[in-house]
């Protein structure tokens, strides 16, 4: 079973029209993308948007083998013309199934927004779904849903849709998951690819033709990853993003939540808010049991905190403690935590500060902590498969791809 992707934006497509942000300007050339349709084996047709004809002749393919068109969504502004010898576009009730003569199944998939997803099965058995923009399925239960060879989805728009298919088995390790329907809300080019990586997806240009089934170019997931950053820099919400499309993350808040201080609760509850529902929280800096054990992704936030923590219990705040087995202690404590973190099985995305570039501290017991810290992240570095330095909110990768 063939796809080929007429289009890969958003229904304004990309650029916008009359959008002025950077994301728009510089979709240009290759980077630019039409609303998304596509087209499977020739003979169904997934969404009819404007100038599908055309798309369809540039993409070195023809719409005159199409045999049903189906609608995934409501369609703003005026109606769509439907090109000479196109059948009626139209919208398969929610569970229903359509078969073709093509031997095409088409089953509607419940969403929890206006529309409808689609599940095709060709005549060979492969499968796959399209989601329309922001939309996720509804009703999923684990052990019921089908397995899919290629979804296409709103991966940036609705990352949870992701999410509950893998909480299911609908997505796995073989699973090739394209991003369609974007739009200015990631700059395209390498950012995008990046974004879209961490969550095991990828994007096309508008006009590629997709085998359903070959899987060789389903991106790798780094399986730990550090994330580095200043005071405000966005590290903590650039961890969030490449875990938000994975089901049952364990977030874990080295700070504690040091009652009575008004300022890191008001911290403590963004954080929370900005955080998927389906996650779950532990508070604590026992990270070595964490990590030796099976289970689902760890977000730790933050490496920094934990490092407060270490040094806290061993003294290393009174020179004569630290001189007298204080340091020797910190740097067990560090060890056993790198051990960990290169034995794991589990994902992990850790959060660290980057402190050792700004202004010297002016006490002992500051540039103590300066020089720890940066021992500490040169060392679980050294354990990660990817590791990214962010500034002003953008992620530079520094290990990985």
């Amino acid at each position: 079973m063939d796809v080929t992707l007429l289009g890969t934006g958003a229904p304004a497509g990309l650029p916008r029209p009359d959008c002025s942000c950077a994301a728009c300007a510089t979709a240009l050339g290759a980077h630019a993308r039409a609303a998304t349709a596509l087209l499977v084996d020739g003979s169904l047709l997934l969404d009819l948007t404007p100038g599908a004809a055309f798309a369809a002749a540039r993409a070195g393919c023809s719409l005159g083998g199409v045999a049903q068109v189906l609608l995934s969504h409501p369609h703003d502004g005026p109606a769509v013309e439907v090109p000479a010898g196109l059948p009626q576009p139209g919208r398969v009730p929610d569970g229903r199934e359509l078969a073709l003569l093509t031997g095409h199944r088409v089953r509607a998939v419940a969403l929890d927004v206006p529309g409808t997803g689609y599940a095709v099965t060709g005549p060979e058995g492969l499968r796959l779904l399209y989601l329309p923009p922001g939309g996720a399925p509804a009703g999923l239960e684990e052990g019921s849903a089908e397995s899919y060879d290629l979804v296409l989805a709103d991966v940036v728009g609705r990352p949870d849709s992701l999410a509950k298919l893998r909480a299911v088995g609908s997505v796995g390790p073989t699973t090739d998951v394209v991003a369609v329907h974007l739009d200015h809300d990631v700059p395209p080019g390498p950012e995008l690819g990046r974004r879209l990586a961490a969550a095991g997806a990828r994007a096309v240009p508008d006009g590629t033709t997709l085998v359903v089934g070959a899987y060789e170019d389903v991106p790798d997931v780094p399986r730990r990853t550090l994330v580095l950053g200043g005071a405000r820099s966005g590290k903590s919400v650039e961890a969030e993003r490449r875990l938000e499309a994975f089901p049952g993350v364990l977030y874990v808040a080295t700070g504690g939540s040091r009652g009575g201080d008004t300022e890191w609760a008001a911290r403590v509850a963004a954080h929370r808010e900005r955080r998927p529902g389906s996650w779950r929280t532990a508070e604590t800096c026992d990270l070595v049991p964490l990590l030796e054990e099976d289970g689902p992704p760890l977000l730790v936030d933050c490496l920094s905190l934990w490092l407060t923590d270490a040094m806290d219990s061993v003294g290393a705040w009174d020179d004569a403690e630290w001189a007298d087995g204080g340091e020797r202690a910190l740097r067990e404590r560090v060890a056993a935590l790198t051990n960990a973190v290169r034995t794991t099985r589990r994902t992990v995305v850790a959060v660290s500060n980057e402190v050792g570039s700004g202004i010297v501290p002016a006490t002992a017991s500051g540039r103590r902590y300066r020089d720890e810290l940066g021992r500490l992240n040169a060392a679980f570095a050294a354990e990660c498969e990817q590791v990214l330095l962010v500034v002003a909110g953008q992620a530079v990768t520094l290990r990985g791809r």
